[in-house]
């Protein structure tokens, strides 16, 4: 079997192209490596430098390759860009998006699976955590592309008998993510803090997100292979995590003395909290997630420390950070005020 992976140089895809291969399909990728790397393309797949917005050269791939599924990442994906160039985000993930769906209708695709969000779709739902069921009410332009590809996805189902799956998920980190833009936090605070740069928080990092392991969302890639057409489904961790968590988290996983980071002020379009419920995903994928963010925090530092040719530090004995933890955490919430008093914070919530 054929499938047709968009974005497939980038952070995700390239996983699950892997894992694709391993399974026996034969994968053939898409990328304009705005954001993907050739590092991340196997030797076993089939590349095309192309653009989904480039329909001409969508159809020639389709011509030639004739994929039986198209599993769909390829997507402006900074939140705080779409705010600014809402017309480049709608070129980018809603016309390139009809672009392919036009193609799968006409080569007779026979599922398409697509990358939407879980964390940017919902807005600031009034009761956590939020399901498939929970309106829909995006604070980001970023986020209305997404939810009107799904609501397209819907009509060529009714209209061309194009099977369909979507899965919306959550703040999905590991390696291989691309730290440059706004949508990967662990990956920049990886980087930054490797680099012995101080990370920036935007707000006094109480908003909280849902993160899930790349491993993860390979596998309900892998399920959805299966699952039945039409469905809309959470792939998350079903756990809130705040900003301060994941700086804190990711400092550890490094073996970094505590420090505090850079408190500023909060971007337009940000959602403040969101988790998911990831019953449906239990109930009709059979799957749940099992990588823990703690251990998922370490395989991420530790591919960034050897991407970026780190020194290898020992582990430190478990508990040591705390009493160095106890005197900087009452500097944090004067580091807090003193952020806000230089710099207000605007009245948004937060991304992805």
């Amino acid at each position: 079997m054929k499938v047709l992976l968009t974005g497939g140089a980038g952070f995700i895809s390239s996983h699950i192209a892997d894992a694709y291969v391993a399974e026996g399909l034969e994968v053939v990728m898409v990328d304009n490596l705005s954001r993907g790397s050739l590092e991340n393309v196997g030797s076993d797949v089939r590349f095309y430098q192309a653009d989904v917005r480039d329909h001409a050269s969508l159809e020639n791939i389709f011509r030639e390759e004739r994929p039986a599924i198209v599993n769909h990442h390829a997507a402006q994906i900074d939140v705080r860009r779409s705010v600014e160039d809402p017309v480049f985000d709608v070129q980018s993930n809603l016309l390139g998006s009809l672009n392919l769906l036009n193609l799968a209708a006409k080569y007779k695709v026979q599922r398409f699976i697509f990358a939407s969000t879980g964390g940017a779709i919902y807005g600031e739902p009034p009761i956590l955590p939020a399901g498939e069921e929970t309106p829909v009410r995006p604070l980001a332009p970023y986020g209305v592309s997404k939810r009107a590809v799904e609501l397209y996805l819907s009509v060529y189902g009714s209209i061309h008998g194009l099977p369909y799956v979507v899965l919306r998920y959550g703040n999905v980190y590991g390696p291989r993510q691309n730290s440059q833009g706004e949508a990967g936090v662990v990956a920049i605070f990886c980087e930054q803090m490797l680099k012995g740069v101080t990370p920036k928080i935007y707000g006094d990092g109480s908003k909280t997100r849902d993160y899930i392991e790349v491993s993860d969302v390979v596998r309900a890639n892998l399920k959805a292979l299966e699952l039945g057409d039409g469905e809309t489904v959470n792939i998350a961790s079903g756990i809130p995590t705040s900003d301060y968590q994941i700086f804190e988290g990711v400092r550890e996983a490094l073996n970094i003395p505590p420090f505090e980071p850079q408190f500023v002020s909060k971007r337009p379009g940000e959602v403040e909290h969101i988790f998911l419920d990831i019953a449906k995903a239990t109930k009709i994928l059979d799957w749940t997630p099992k990588v823990r963010i703690s251990a998922g925090l370490l395989r991420t530092a530790d591919w960034f420390r050897h991407r970026m040719g780190a020194p290898e530090v020992p582990p430190r004995r478990a508990g040591s950070h705390r009493s160095e933890r106890r005197r900087h955490a009452a500097n944090r919430s004067a580091a807090i005020v003193k952020t806000a008093q230089v710099e207000p914070a605007s009245d948004s919530g937060s991304s992805f």
